[in-house]
């Protein structure tokens, strides 16, 4: 596998998310970019081990629980790690012998300093080599939550307060659809080119496409390296965006010449969205909080030649006089539990608690209260969120409408997550009256 240990790579990163508190996708890009010359498969091994170990992460220490004297939190963290994706490789890597997975392991706990446990970590890995085909899980009929949680590797309170809103078979739906491997949905920027073209552009490429039902300018795209080594994307030709995302800018219907503002705008996506539907008309003024938020959406904008939009540093809590009154469309997708993208960003279920869901939902009301002051007369706010929790979403707007009765709800939908199709997302569209 070349010069560099791409598992001490993997360690790295799963050190990075779960002992310095990194966030996954931002831990593995990093060792993605600084390791640019490795090759295709290579890239592609880390990127499946790391988020694989993440997302099976309470199954996986359910299985080192039963194999270790030592409980897998009890461990030191880069034995732990070790581990975690030893577990992985064996369970979902077919193609590595598991002979490979576990000298690998102990050359690598050696590598790191750790000659006096690579006994342990032998020892381990070989009994969960031996025995994983008939490791049973907790009883499903004694305790179902236990039995979901370890199956599913889905935090028990996220559980709990889902089947306080949907059937125990839904939810179950929700977290198979979070482990299925998913392609990357993308959006077809029509300034740049057309969706046809796009498709044989990339498919020249080897790159495999289909297309979801329902949405105009969507394609779903699998099978590619890097999205920095495909010229369309480069070009501007297309942005990676979910497919549930791009139901905010439809929602929102923005007419020729309008004023938008979004104002939690990063990085972009749905700013750039309604600019496009606006077909360079008018103007869309993408804000969010910090310098390096906004950086992001004036790349975005650069990469995809947009000039119907501009990004501001602007604090969406603190009112800004100026804009009063004066927007025909306020874009509130605001920061959020994050729970219906679980799929994309596994690390989210093991650093959101209950009590922070709880300071979202009072933060989404603090900033929908003073945006909503934006919205002329007549004018829309589309509400959005992209996570599954009432008290964020139905709940948000229903405190909403008893706080701002000159708004109407014109309508508001909860999408649910689909395996290999879409994350989950939240939308309500709410009008002021004229």
């Amino acid at each position: 596998m070349g010069k560099v240990n791409l598992r001490e790579l993997v360690l790295d990163a799963l050190l990075a998310v779960t002992r310095d508190g990194e966030y996954s996708h931002v831990a593995i890009r990093a060792i993605l970019d600084k390791h640019q010359y490795l090759e295709k498969q290579e890239r592609s091994f880390i990127k499946r081990v790391c988020e694989g170990t993440l997302e099976h992460m309470i199954w996986i220490d359910y299985v080192l629980d039963q194999f270790s004297k030592v409980k897998a939190k009890r461990m030191k963290p880069v034995i732990r790690c070790i581990l975690r994706s030893g577990v992985y490789e064996l369970r979902y890597m077919d193609s590595i012998p598991p002979s490979a997975t576990c000298d690998e392991a102990v050359k690598l706990a050696k590598k790191r300093g750790f000659g006096n446990l690579s006994g342990f970590v032998n020892g381990v890995l070989r009994s969960v080599s031996r025995n994983l085909g008939g490791l049973a899980l907790p009883s499903r009929e004694e305790n179902l939550n236990a039995y979901l949680s370890v199956r599913y590797s889905m935090p028990e309170w996220i559980l709990e307060m889902w089947e306080s809103s949907y059937p125990v078979g839904q939810v179950e739906g929700f977290l198979q659809a979070f482990l299925e491997e998913a392609p990357t949905s993308i959006r077809v920027n029509p300034a740049r080119t057309g969706k046809e073209e796009l498709k044989r552009e990339l498919e020249e490429m080897r790159i495999r496409v289909s297309e979801p039902e329902g949405l105009e300018n969507a394609l779903l795209i699998s099978g590619y390296d890097s999205l920095g080594r495909i010229p369309a994307f480069r070009e501007g030709k297309f942005y990676v965006q979910d497919v549930s995302s791009m139901h905010a800018a439809l929602w929102a219907e923005p007419k020729k010449g309008a004023y938008v503002m979004d104002v939690c705008a990063a990085p972009g996506g749905k700013s750039l969205h309604i600019a496009e539907l606006m077909e360079g008309t008018g103007l869309v003024e993408a804000r969010d909080l910090t310098e390096r938020k906004v950086s992001l959406i004036r790349e975005n904008i650069r990469r995809c030649r947009m000039e119907n939009i501009s990004a501001v540093v602007a604090d969406a809590r603190v009112l800004d006089e100026s804009r009063v009154g004066k927007a025909d469309l306020v874009m509130a997708d605001l920061p959020c539990s994050g729970l219906g993208v679980l799929g994309k960003k596994a690390d989210i279920k093991y650093r959101m608690t209950k009590e922070a869901c709880g300071e979202l939902a009072a933060l989404q009301r603090e900033i929908l209260h003073t945006v909503q002051q934006y919205v002329k007369p007549g004018g829309v706010l589309l509400y959005s969120t992209c996570t599954i929790n009432a008290s964020e979403n139905e709940e948000n707007v229903a405190w909403f409408l008893r706080e701002h009765p000159q708004f109407i709800l014109e309508r508001q939908r909860q999408i649910f997550p689909q395996a290999g199709k879409q994350d989950g997302f939240f939308l309500a569209r709410l009008t002021r009256r004229a």
